[in-house]
């Protein structure tokens, strides 16, 4: 049995306190000495380091679904965090439903990376909730997912009136022409959206006449990276007659697509044309 007098934490000054946490990996006083009781949080709260927190990298630590719901309960009530750095983590569908209800109320976290954490069409679905309502979010990562077309109509819905993401990747998923017809429907609505990455998607013809189709009205996407997937010369001519109109857009990547090497080069030449206009 402990001795009633025998020192706790809480018994120590604020000054040996700071002394521990001097010692302490950012992470653990996240989640251990956070959120014990009130008193040890007001004293986390004003320990210099912890009021300096911005980012929190947790990438390829394997903290599954349960290490990201003591992610999500950290986030609940920080104010410091901006940046997450949470990929190759295993989180699945449920942990990103965990970030997800964190993310509802949370006003500071302005970039989340996601890669690489076997996220399918529902764990998106429980993001894209998210973004709908969210007022701070400006850059998702969801590169090397299990993101298909379904997914991808789930993140479309809610860029429609999503007015702060800024950038979307979504590299390394599968979301095919129908995923990319999903993401033109919301290019004709969404105006603050200026980086899209879909490269490796497989993407081909009639994926590329939608994107296409939609950058004819669209006047905020800059950056559109196609690169590696299937389209070819039916699609990249509907992205370069697309060009003749769209001034915006400075950067198309559609390198390594099955696509002439002189109607790639139109395409870079056009592109090459709205940089020199975007400068002068």
């Amino acid at each position: 049995m402990a001795d009633k007098n025998s020192p706790s934490l809480l018994t120590l000054s604020v000054e040996l306190i700071f002394r521990i946490l001097d010692n302490l990996h950012e992470s653990t006083i996240l989640f251990s000495m956070h959120n014990v009781c009130a008193q040890l949080n007001t004293t986390t709260d004003a320990y210099h380091r912890y009021q300096a927190f911005t980012t929190l990298g947790l990438t390829n630590n394997h903290i599954g679904a349960d290490g990201a719901q003591r992610v999500a309960e950290t986030l609940r009530n920080n104010t410091t965090i901006t940046t997450l750095k949470l990929g190759g983590n295993q989180l699945g569908d449920k942990g990103a439903q965990y970030l997800a209800y964190a993310l509802r109320n949370n006003t500071t976290v302005t970039t989340l990376h996601l890669s690489t954490n076997q996220i399918g069409d529902e764990g998106v679905q429980y993001l894209a909730d998210v973004l709908r309502n969210n007022t701070s979010l400006a850059t998702l990562d969801l590169e090397y997912n299990k993101i298909s077309d379904l997914g991808a109509k789930h993140l479309a819905d809610a860029l429609r009136n999503n007015t702060t993401l800024t950038t979307l990747d979504l590299t390394s998923n599968d979301i095919g022409d129908k995923g990319a017809e999903c993401m033109a429907d919301a290019l004709r609505n969404n105006t603050t959206l200026t980086t899209l990455y879909l490269q490796y998607n497989r993407i081909q013809d009639k994926g590329a006449q939608h994107l296409a189709d939609a950058l004819r009205n669209n006047t905020t996407l800059i950056e559109l990276d196609l690169f590696k997937n299937n389209i070819g010369n039916e699609g990249a001519q509907h992205l370069a007659d697309v060009l003749g109109v769209n001034t915006t857009l400075t950067r198309l990547d559609v390198f390594l697509n099955p696509i002439q090497d002189g109607l790639r080069i139109h395409v870079e030449e056009l592109v090459a044309r709205n940089n020199l206009k975007a400068k002068s």
